[in-house]
């Protein structure tokens, strides 16, 4: 959560589309690192992360 937090409060800042990114790769890079640890009752999770990751690979945002 709190690396959320960050990610907005920097788009409220206006940086630039590099940092915000920067975050957005450390969010997935976290998201992975907490499925490692937590495997039962994180099937939503997981599959979020994939989508998110696959958007990142795309260059594009993703849908919830």
């Amino acid at each position: 959560m709190h690396r959320l937090e960050r990610i907005e409060a920097l788009e409220r800042e206006g940086v630039g589309p590099k940092q915000l990114l920067a975050e957005v790769r450390e969010l997935l890079r976290e998201g992975e690192a907490w499925l490692d640890t937590e495997r039962e009752g994180t099937d939503p999770a997981a599959d979020a992360l994939e989508r998110c990751r696959k958007a990142h690979d795309a260059g594009v945002a993703p849908v919830a």
